[in-house]
This record gives structure tokens, sequence and C-alpha cells, in this order.
């Protein structure tokens, strides 16, 4: 079952947050979503959370949405009842930001359906996360407590055959906290693009 869709050089980064930490309460955030309407982390309270921080112009998220893993792992999620909201904290003038319609026509090439696509030019979201990669990815528990923090998978590169291979930690996160638990592990060292920020 889908979740209602708001129209909305290699980096491998250790996961130092800024004000995130696992285990701790996560960064709350408004924002903008493609389709102009406002998404508030407040108001999915109760929920289990997915923030994956994009750029279409990265090779190792291309490799992931190419592929299909990435659309397979944000379906996975929201079958399990997560809401996933991809994040561009990519900023004018830096490969990969868009606007909200370059957002939604990338959503419909890709064929991606996120609960949400945010956008976050000016950074604030993926500053107060401390989001250093594309992709990067974040669980947070239905309590508002970040209970991942990392990498998609276990294969830090930008072909279409790992990507589809190994342990998707981001699907485990998922399955973790929707069953009570601890994510394990709980962080992983993302790869991908640096993010373009300001």
């Amino acid at each position: 079952m889908k979740t209602m869709m708001f129209a909305a050089a290699m980096v491998v980064a250790t996961p130092a947050l800024a004000d995130a930490r696992v285990g701790a309460p996560a960064p709350a955030f408004t924002a903008t979503a493609a389709d102009g309407k406002t998404v508030r982390l407040a108001d999915l309270r109760g929920k289990t959370v997915v923030l994956e921080w994009t750029n279409a112009g990265c090779p190792f998220v291309r490799a992931h949405y190419d592929s299909g893993n990435m659309q397979a792992t944000q379906a996975a999620a929201q079958k399990a009842g997560a809401v996933w909201l991809t994040t561009n904290s990519g900023a004018p003038g830096k490969q990969g930001h868009v606007d909200g319609a370059g957002a939604r026509a990338q959503l419909a090439a890709d064929k991606a359906t996120p609960s949400a696509y945010l956008l976050d030019a000016d950074g604030a979201i993926g500053n107060a996360y401390g989001a250093k990669t594309t992709p990067h990815i974040f669980v947070i528990n239905p309590a508002g407590t970040l209970a991942y923090a990392g990498a998609i998978n276990d294969r830090p590169t930008a072909d279409q055959g790992d990507a589809r291979a190994g342990t998707n930690y981001a699907t485990g996160a998922v399955k973790a906290v929707v069953a009570g638990k601890a994510p394990d592990p709980a962080t992983t060292k993302p790869y991908g693009c640096s993010v373009k920020y300001r």
C-alpha cells in the first residue's frame, strides 16, 4: 500500500552529525515540499520517518535510482507504514539543485513515489542532521528519536549491480523500528557525492 505522495568527487564520511545523534531526539524541521505543501516533523509523531538525501546528478544516487533499488526501498518502507521524505539540500547554482517543478519532473522520470520531496536549498535541514552525502539515510522512530544514520547499503560504489546487492541498511533499520527494536547497526558510514551546500 503506497502512502499519499506530496507533489512533492566521492565522499566516504563518518556519521559525525551536527545536532542529530542516534538515540537523541531528531531535530525538528518545517519544510516546503515540491508541491508547495508544508511538511512538519512534529506532525509525523507516531510514525516511522525516513529522510533520504538526494542529488539526481550524483552517480551514486543514479545507481540506486536507475537500478530501481531506491524506489523499491521507498516502497518497502511505505508498505511497512513509514513516511519517506526525499530531501534535496543542493544550493542554487550547485549540482542537483531543483525547484518544485524540477523535483516533480525528476520524480516522474525516476518513477519514484516518496511521501514527499523536501526542498532544502538553504541547507537548514541538512545541516541540522549533518547530512554529508547523497544518498544519506536517517530513520526516526515513532517517539521522535533518531534511530539510524548512515548509508543505504554496504556496497559503497556507483555500480547498479552493487546498488541492488548486499545488505540494505535502510530497509533493515525501518523493519527494526517498526518492530519496536533498535536497528543493528544504528550507524554506518554514508557514501556518495558530497551534499552541495551553499
